[in-house]
């Protein structure tokens, strides 16, 4: 830590002492979380490196991308979607609280990262509907420090989302696909690089990702790979 970084923390910390937002403890290293809970947070060190699913062992392709590979090239997931850090993302995605968003983009900026990094950030859009009522867009939120930290542009306005679609939450896989079917388009397509990345706060079944995959690979993009947040375990219902 820098240090006008130290001093930016010592002061806030002498005028709003941080403070867990899991159990209420006092927070640790610089943000609203305290070490025990921050340790606590399950890590997606053993994956699946084509789709982040996590595995007991990593491994090139699981068992269901060696059925059915999607439509990205790999996929970078630091957490997995499980207590207590599922907590904080609704609180964040669905409850307005920017306090936990910070808390969970600072854990994302200091996971280990992956060797190959891509020359362009695209963040999931939402549309203008959904974005209105909700306020912000969560992986737009997720996206910014992040890229600032890998020195890697951030655009919010190439990847667009075109139309409204019913929310994901309670669709089996192939309702997700169906539901999302045409959703995403692209605007200065022609500006795009050969590496892109997709990112979004949580990968579920990946049904939004490969949407927003497919439209960038259609546009003649070489590599997209997805990042997220944390990778959800799969049901019988699969990607």
């Amino acid at each position: 830590m820098d240090a006008p970084i130290r001093w930016v923390s010592k002061l806030h910390h002498w005028l709003l002492p941080w403070r867990c937002l899991l159990c209420g403890d006092a927070g640790a290293n610089g943000i609203d979380l305290c070490a025990d809970c921050a340790a606590e947070l399950p890590r997606n060190t053993y994956c699946c490196q084509r789709c982040a699913l996590p595995l007991s062992i990593s491994t090139p392709l699981c068992g269901r991308c060696q059925r059915k590979a999607p439509p990205w090239d790999a996929a970078w997931a630091p957490f997995r979607y499980a207590w207590p850090l599922d907590r904080l993302e609704t609180r964040f995605k669905f409850s307005r609280d920017l306090a936990a968003g910070r808390v969970l983009a600072t854990m994302w900026r200091r996971a280990p990262r992956p060797r190959e990094l891509p020359q362009l950030i695209l963040p999931v859009p939402l549309h203008h509907r959904r974005l209105r009522e909700r306020g912000y867009n969560q992986a737009l939120e997720m996206a910014r420090p992040l890229a600032s930290v890998l020195g890697i542009p951030c655009r919010h306005d190439i990847l667009l989302r075109m139309r409204h679609t019913d929310a994901q939450t309670g669709l089996d896989a192939v309702e997700r696909r169906r539901n999302l079917r045409g959703a995403f388009a692209l605007r200065n397509a022609a500006i795009l690089p050969a590496h892109v990345i997709v990112l979004d706060d949580v990968l579920t079944t990946g049904a939004t990702l490969a949407e927003c995959a497919r439209t960038l690979k259609r546009a003649g993009v070489e590599r997209v790979d997805v990042w997220a947040l944390a990778r959800a375990p799969i049901s019988g219902n699969g990607m």
